[in-house]
Formats: structure tokens, sequence, C-alpha cells
């Protein structure tokens, strides 16, 4: 592929990754203030357009008012606070909109100009795939909420931040296979050795995404705002209420949170471990540095992990708390790609 060609497209690439950060913020702001529910209606081309006159704003506001979000929790909010709510779900969808167009003119360009190899074409038609999928997931997700009990379902909402980090991880991990060359090979030594233990790290950082998830929608992390304790104890009891026990373990905000913060010290544990496990390595300086930022990036989170419980989810803490998620996973990705990068190829 010819050098110039090959920057154009990972700017491209490397631009939607920061376009996903830019969606996941706004996608955080849009929980917090518990704006999701505000648009109840998905009109992929028309809905892009606000309302623009006060008889639309009218309209989108007696809509909202017949769905139970507004009959049982914001009875009486006034129109300008119904346009505050409104105002960030509507971004949130416009970004992905956005995102969506950002994505198909240059790969038409691209297509046209045939710059594209099978490989590369196949790789991104299933970003696209994948990107598509999400809104309609996104979609999926906020009817779960237009129902008696209005809050959306946080086994769709994991799913819906789960498919938004898969795709920027995947797009994120072309661009980096894409430029192999301007990265210093690993060696198959350090990759036998020190890629097990990143595979495990992984599994640990998704399952933490997916608990985070959890203690948003069930919004666990508004009790036992106390810390390092739990309601007082180490191991505090009644985690397993439920009946079958097992749904203690997905559906019961006590246990979710004890989860997700047994998983936070796990990753406390383990990436510092596996930092220190490392200085026994010739590694180069680019896994070096991607190594400790991971270090460094997973004991950021978990302080802000800390603190949005401890101050019970002020919304900039709680948003900087997901951006932390994707930072770490952001930083994973990279330092897996060197610690495997062991040949220096296109």
């Amino acid at each position: 592929m010819d050098t110039n060609i090959q920057k154009q497209i990972t700017t491209w690439l490397i631009s939607a990754c920061l376009l996903i950060f830019l969606m996941v913020i706004i996608g955080g702001v849009t929980r917090l203030t518990r704006s999701g529910l505000s648009m109840v209606e998905w009109h992929p081309i028309s809905g892009a357009v606000p309302p623009m006159n006060d008889s639309a704003w009218e309209t989108e506001f007696e809509k909202y008012q017949q769905y139970p979000e507004y009959q049982k929790l914001n009875q009486g909010m006034t129109l300008s606070q119904f346009k505050f709510i409104f105002f960030w779900e509507y971004v949130h969808r416009l970004i992905g909109r956005l995102l969506g167009i950002f994505f198909i003119i240059p790969f038409a360009y691209f297509l046209i100009k045939k710059k594209l190899n099978p490989p590369l074409m196949k790789k991104l038609l299933f970003m696209f795939v994948l990107g598509g999928l999400q809104g309609l997931y996104g979609w999926y997700m906020v009817k779960s909420g237009l129902v008696d009990n209005p809050h959306v379902s946080h086994y769709r909402l994991a799913g819906h931040l789960i498919l938004a980090f898969g795709l920027m991880a995947y797009i994120l991990w072309t661009a980096l296979t894409m430029n192999k060359k301007v990265f210093t090979p690993s060696t198959a030594y350090n990759k036998e050795k020190l890629q097990p233990v990143f595979n495990w790290i992984i599994a640990v950082i998704i399952l933490q995404i997916i608990y985070g998830a959890f203690t948003a929608g069930l919004k666990a992390g508004y009790g036992w705002n106390t810390f390092p304790k739990m309601a007082g104890q180490w191991i505090p009891g009644g985690l397993l209420p439920l009946s079958p026990w097992y749904l203690n373990l997905l559906e019961h905000n006590f246990t979710v949170q004890f989860i997700h913060r047994i998983l936070g010290w796990g990753l406390c544990m383990l990436i510092p471990g596996y930092w220190r496990y490392t200085r026994g390595f010739n590694l180069t300086p680019q896994q070096d540095f991607a190594i400790t930022a991971l270090m460094n990036i997973v004991i950021f989170q978990f302080l802000l992990g800390m603190l949005t419980l401890i101050w019970v989810v002020p919304v900039w803490l709680g948003v900087l708390h997901q951006a932390g998620a994707f930072a770490l996973l952001t930083a994973w990705v990279y330092s897996y790609f060197l610690i495997t990068n062991i040949e220096n190829k296109t």
C-alpha cells in the first residue's frame, strides 16, 4: 500500500476512535443526567433535525409526557427542564450519525480510488456492520426504559457499552497492524512469556467494564458510599438474598457493587504485579512505556472509582470514571499489540 494512502487511512481510523471516545463521554453525561429516555422515538434520518420552533418543542414534550418516566418520575417537569434532557440525548444520537457519515464518506472515497486491498476492505466492512449494530442496539436499550418501569435494562446498557468499546478496540487494532513498521518488533521470547498473562488481564478488564455498566444500570453506586469497607464490613452480609443464588451476581445492586469493588482491587494488584514481572525482560522502550502507562491508568481509574463512590456519583466524576475505562482498554490494546508484534511487516 502506498505510504501516503496508509497515513490517510490511519489518520481516519484513529479519528474514528476519538469520535467513539466523545460518544462514550456524551453517553455518560446522558445517563447520569437521566436524559436517555427523553426522545421516545427513533428516526435515523428525520430525527437528525431537532425541534426548530415552540410548536415542535411542545409536540416533543407531549410525546414524552405519555411515557412512564414523566408520569412516575418527572411529573410537573417544565418545558425548559425537558429541553435540557432532550439536548443530551439528541447530541448523543447526533454524534452517532456523524460517526456513520465520517466512516462512509472516506470509505467510499478509498473504494472508488481502489486504494483498499481485500483484507483491509473486509475489516472496514466489519467495522461498518458493528457500528450499525451499535446504533440499533442503542435504540433497543432505550426501548427497555419506555415501559412501566422507566429504567433501561442494565443488561442492555452493558451490551451497548461493550459494543462501543469493542468497536473502538477493533478500529485501533486495525490501525496499529497497518503500521507495524513504525514500531520496534517484539521478540518471540517476550511474546511467549508475556502474552498469556495479558490474556487474563483483558478478561478481567472486560468483566470489570460489564460490572461497571451493571453498577450504573442498577444505580448501585448511589448506596453504600463508604470505602474501603462496604456497609462497615470487608465482606458484608446480605450478598445472596435472591433465589436462585446466581441472580444476586447479576441483578442485586448490593452484590453487584461488591463484585465491582473486588474486580477493581483485583486489577489494581494484577496489572502492577504484571508491570513488576516485566522488569525482568528486555523490553523495547515502546513496550516499557505502554505497560507503565497501563499500570498508571489502572491506579488512576481505581482512585476515580473510589471518589465517585464516596461523593455519591457526581456527574463530572462519573463521566471521568467512564472515560477512564475507555483509556484503560485503549492502553491494553496498545500494549498487547507491542508485545505480540514480532514481525516487522505490513
